[in-house]
């Protein structure tokens, strides 16, 4: 008997539906009946009383759920406490990061942090959001700056940071002959954005200022990182609407401008998140920092 059949019994019990419990597992439904059917051999008892029209424990499954329960529950226990004794031993903090945290998060931090744990190693990891939050929840990482307020069971995020906005567009552009370019102007213009996919809260950011203002943008780029995206616009592609945190890199391009618009663009959020069961005295340590020391 495996661990595996304990968790895909658990699942049955509680979902008393195989197709809704294989959703849940990610797995086929076939599969997941034979390993049903596996653990009934294996234990020589009946566990379920299944029908066309519903499924049910019964008394031995009722009795076994219990055990099952306590069992997954101690070696998912037992895998916690070794990794937090591995982490602890290396005395290593890991660190996920989008882009903006080097610019206005780190240089206000890391030499105090430095100077006051010498003994401690951190190890900085750029990331976007989905990676981090992946990388958060199987515990590869210790604290993650995402731009989602992520939160659940196991991570939770606090807000440290309201960035603004800013319209970038090439220096030859109609716009660009504005001093404050009116809302109506940007109807149907083409604009370059980022992928939902790298980028989802700075996509869905863009997205809906558009629609709130009903503007309909031509979208003829989705960029994979912001780089990517400077660079459309500064080959001539359209215009983009980005985090304020670039505009040191834009005065090293000079086929780029900003202007204001009649309207204040959105704000976009910065969180940082960590794991709620994860209580190291190492993360406590940088977050107290953090929230000193931020401006």
């Amino acid at each position: 008997m495996e661990l595996r059949h304990l968790r895909y019994f658990i699942t049955v019990s509680e979902e008393l539906n195989f197709s809704k419990a294989a959703q849940k597992l990610f797995t086929a439904q076939p599969s997941l009946s034979q390993q049903i059917k596996d653990l009934e051999d294996r234990l020589n008892l009946k566990l379920f009383n299944r029908t066309k029209r519903k499924v049910e424990l019964t008394e031995e499954g009722r009795i076994f759920l219990d055990y099952a329960r306590t069992t997954v529950a101690q070696a998912d226990q037992a895998i916690h406490l070794t990794r937090e004794a591995a982490k602890a031993q290396k005395n290593i903090l890991k660190i996920g990061y989008v882009p903006v945290v080097e610019i206005k998060v780190f240089p206000h931090i890391l030499p105090s942090f430095r100077f006051e744990h010498p003994e401690l190693k951190l190890a900085l990891r750029s990331m976007n959001d989905i990676k981090q939050i992946e990388a958060l929840k199987d515990e590869e990482i210790d604290i993650g700056f995402i731009r989602e307020n992520k939160e659940d069971e196991n991570l939770t995020s606090q807000l440290i940071l309201r960035e603004k906005m800013i319209f970038i567009l090439p220096k030859d552009h109609p716009l660009a002959q504005y001093h404050q370019i009116p809302l109506q102007a940007l109807k149907n213009i083409n604009m370059i954005i980022p992928s939902i996919e790298r980028s989802p809260a700075l996509h869905l950011t863009v997205m809906n200022f558009s629609k709130k203002n009903n503007l309909n943008f031509n979208i003829i780029q989705h960029a994979e990182n912001i780089l990517f995206n400077i660079n459309s616009v500064s080959m001539g592609l359209g215009c983009a609407i980005l985090p304020n945190y670039i505009e040191p890199i834009l005065k090293t391009n000079d086929r780029i401008t900003t202007r204001r618009l009649e309207i204040d663009l959105p704000l976009i959020d910065l969180f940082v998140c960590y794991h709620r069961k994860n209580n190291q005295r190492n993360i406590k340590q940088f977050l107290d920092t953090l929230f000193k020391k931020l401006p």
